[in-house]
């Protein structure tokens, strides 16, 4: 999401200049997380209501609008990707899913979710603490939250990448190190790393792997830097 802090990415900015490298970069739901989400709703049950956050191009709000009869709606900071979103809703005829503004640690949607889903966004929040409570208070009671997050292990993977940038028939995109740097700069600094204990000491509950109900996809590497938990309420 942008807006959450000066020394990081500023989402607007990015949003409304991506190239299609750019877009595809910020919506890795695309590739990993909505299969995921088929598995786990047909494993716990479809929700009623469903909130996105940091849901940028609208990846994982659109899927699951377009598939479920649920309530969706996506929040993010820029207002240009919100925009585009609200247009594309509009064209193609989908009713169930509705784009706001909010920012992290300090959204407060007013209202409660029975799935609230957070993915590749606590990265560029300073306030981990902050930003995991105000996820978890919009959980209806009964209701999960889903969190992507990153660890110790990106931290490692990501100095590497800024000290040696793969060619770019490797990386499948041309990677600016000093660009990398910048919007992954808190978890360069170690300030948005999260482990299961930091979670679990913010919400006063442990986290829960996500493979525990679902079958582990095949991008292990991705798994290893950016666990995927469900926390129940």
């Amino acid at each position: 999401m942008a807006g959450t802090h000066p020394e990081t990415i500023d989402w607007t900015d990015f949003w409304t200049d991506a190239s299609d490298d750019d877009r595809e970069s910020a919506s890795p739901s695309a590739a990993v997380l909505t299969d995921v989400l088929a598995d786990f709703f047909a494993e716990r049950g479809v929700p009623d209501t469903f909130a996105d956050v940091g849901c940028g191009a609208g990846v994982t709000s659109f899927f699951v609008a377009e598939n479920y009869d649920t309530e969706v709606t996506g929040y993010d900071a820029a207002e240009p990707v919100l925009a585009e979103n609200r247009e594309r809703a509009r064209d193609d005829g989908v009713e169930n899913v509705s784009f706001e503004r909010g920012v992290l640690p300090d959204w407060n949607p007013g209202v409660e979710f029975d799935v609230v889903v957070c993915y590749a966004t606590m990265c560029y929040v300073a306030d981990s603490e902050g930003a995991l409570r105000a996820l978890y208070d919009a959980v209806a009671p009964g209701g999960v939250l889903i969190l992507g997050y990153t660890n110790r292990f990106a931290k490692s993977h990501y100095e590497n990448v800024v000290a040696n940038p793969p060619d770019p028939d490797e990386a499948g995109r041309d990677i600016d190190p000093d660009r990398f740097a910048e919007r992954f700069s808190l978890v360069l600094s170690d300030e948005s790393t999260l482990s299961y204990r930091q979670i679990h000491d913010a919400l006063d509950t442990w986290p829960r792997s996500l493979w525990e109900v679902v079958e582990k996809p095949d991008q292990r590497w991705m798994w290893r830097n950016h666990p995927v938990v469900w926390v129940p309420k």
